[in-house]
């Protein structure tokens, strides 16, 4: 039989003979070989794109790679270095990653959070322990609130051996995660057990424990380091003339009171202000509620929306009515008088003409504040306009050893942002602990599907997650979205490009007319002989991954 790599050789120069795409600088590539090289390879990793763009940091070609091997304890394992909670990003996360996913120029992009949520469903399934042997530091930090950006925060510093624990308002861990995104987006069973493992870790929690005084209880309690994450708790406020305070409920308060199973009592026709996400949350838990119609009434059109657009998509799905361009003027008993808005330059303004709309009762989901005023008497920490605090790139306050992150600081707001914020204001505590500052690693460069050499094309759409239809939400709060079977999430993972670095396909190592490409085994990647090295670039070219560049030199 033919040896493996004369096979491998075959099939490159039949790919270099027949008419397909190729990379077009083979030529230029080839230039200065033998005796006088004036070039010659290396092994590079390159930034993947997903990578990059997720809020958590996560290093999803590693774990994707593990789990396209079917290791998916080991996939897990790396996931959760980054990520105490997989299980609940993976359905609440807004996969960023998938946005900047290079398989898009091929057919999809890979379903990276419908992957992550199967390792974290498995994990809990089949009762998968972190790897955790940091000895003892006998440091301690107070973690003020047990949101996602405090349990992230905790289980990071947890994960270095310094006690930690969380000091929380409310009577349940989660913040806004257990009261404010509602059961059909994340059921709480899996947020449960996710915050239970991280309890199991060490993790104090002390429930109903509003703190008022930071500095005394740091004394109080001789902790080294405060992180304060006590996330957006309070709705804005609109006024609105004739407005009837009995008829009016803000979302953040309505969507708590439905997790309590203490819901009020609502009319036929319900209307909620506003174009975010908790709006299309507040209108759903509206329709499940039994409301015959929910409306939302929003100032912008859908392109501009604040909400994302499969969130507004399944709003309307389930019955949902929304009326673009409208902005609430007044109201009267039942009736609200609205203005149509038009777009400039994609800022709405008024158009002088109004409607009539009328509703029951007015849900407002116009965003939340920080309730930051117990911070105001610290010496040092800042404040942007609108209560949220300002952080220093190590995420500390004005204030010696007081850090802060989540929806508090100003930024983006989201779980899987918060959950990063957690990760990142560890390492920098840990760094003001042991009084060596922590040095992020510096970044590689960013692969983009350009720098890819896709000599061959495969095409494979992306498994969808299955919904329950329209029809059956309405109701009850099962939930809506189902996970992928394990063939699905093999299949899903298989589909990963591993832009920028070497996944061993053997490409390089059969293409090499001069056998300088050596193997080093199974996860050990290669090597170059660079006397045997003419520097011709083949092994360049054919990388389908980017994963080798050519450098100058002999």
């Amino acid at each position: 039989m033919m040896k493996h790599k004369e096979c491998l050789k075959r099939v490159w120069y039949f790919y270099t003979m027949i008419d397909i795409t190729l990379p077009p600088d083979l030529k230029s590539h080839s230039e200065g070989t033998g005796p006088v090289r004036k070039q010659h390879p290396v092994y590079a990793d390159l930034l993947p794109p997903c990578n990059h763009a997720c809020p958590a940091g996560e290093n999803i070609q590693a774990w994707m790679a593990l789990a396209q091997a079917e290791q998916f304890e080991a996939a897990w394992q790396v996931l959760m270095a980054d990520n105490p909670m997989p299980a609940v990003c993976g359905r609440v996360c807004y996969h960023t990653c998938e946005d900047q996913c290079n398989r898009a120029h091929i057919d999809s992009t890979v379903s990276i959070h419908a992957v992550e949520r199967f390792l974290g469903d498995e994990a809990l399934k089949k009762g998968w322990k972190i790897e955790h042997a940091a000895a003892p530091t006998g440091k301690r930090i107070l973690v003020v609130g047990a949101g996602p950006s405090g349990l992230s925060a905790a289980y990071h510093l947890t994960r270095m051996g310094h006690y930690t624990e969380i000091r929380e308002a409310g009577p349940l861990a989660g913040g806004m995660m257990h009261f404010g995104i509602p059961a059909y987006r994340l059921p709480r069973k899996e947020l449960d057990l996710e915050v239970e493992r991280i309890q199991d870790m060490g993790v104090s929690i002390v429930y109903n424990h509003k703190l008022e005084e930071v500095l005394k209880e740091k004394e109080e309690g001789n902790f080294d380091a405060v992180f304060i994450a006590i996330g957006t708790q309070l709705s804005k406020k609109i006024d609105i003339p004739g407005r009837d305070a009995g008829k009016i409920l803000d979302a953040v308060t309505f969507l708590k009171q439905v997790e309590d199973g203490n819901a009020p009592r609502l009319g036929r026709r319900v209307a909620i202000y506003g174009g975010g996400n908790t709006a299309m949350d507040a209108a759903r838990t509206v329709k499940r509620l039994g409301v015959p119609e929910a409306m939302i009434i929003y100032r912008r059109d859908r392109e501009n929306m604040a909400a994302h657009d499969f969130e507004a998509q399944e709003a309307l799905d389930e019955g949902v009515k929304i009326n673009w361009l409208r902005t609430i003027k007044e109201m009267d008993g039942d009736s609200f008088t609205v203005e149509v808005m038009r777009l400039v330059n994609g800022k709405p303004e008024p158009t002088g003409q109004f409607e009539t709309l009328e509703a029951d009762n007015l849900i407002l989901a116009l965003g939340q504040d920080a309730d930051t005023g117990f911070l105001r008497d610290i010496p040092g920490i800042a404040f942007k306009p609108d209560g949220t605090v300002i952080v220093g790139p190590d995420m500390m306050t004005g204030s010696q050893g007081i850090f802060a992150g989540g929806d508090m600081v100003p930024g983006e707001r989201s779980v899987t942002v918060a959950i990063g914020h957690g990760k990142k204001a560890a390492r920098y505590i840990d760094g003001f602990l042991e009084e060596k500052p922590y040095q992020p690693a510096i970044k590689h460069p960013l692969v983009s599907y350009e720098r890819l050499h896709r000599w061959y094309t495969t095409h494979a759409p992306r498994k969808e997650q299955v919904d329950l239809p329209s029809g059956s939400r309405v109701g009850n709060f099962d939930e809506v979205k189902a996970g992928l079977t394990e063939e699905e999430a093999l299949f899903e993972a298989q589909r990963c490009l591993s832009c920028g670095n070497c996944f061993e396909c053997d490409g390089c190592f059969g293409a090499c007319p001069e056998d300088a490409v050596i193997k080093l085994g199974t996860g050990k990647r290669y090597a170059f002989n660079y006397d045997q090295c003419t520097g011709c670039g083949v092994c360049y070219e054919q990388c389908p991954s980017h994963a080798i560049e050519l450098v100058p030199g002999a």
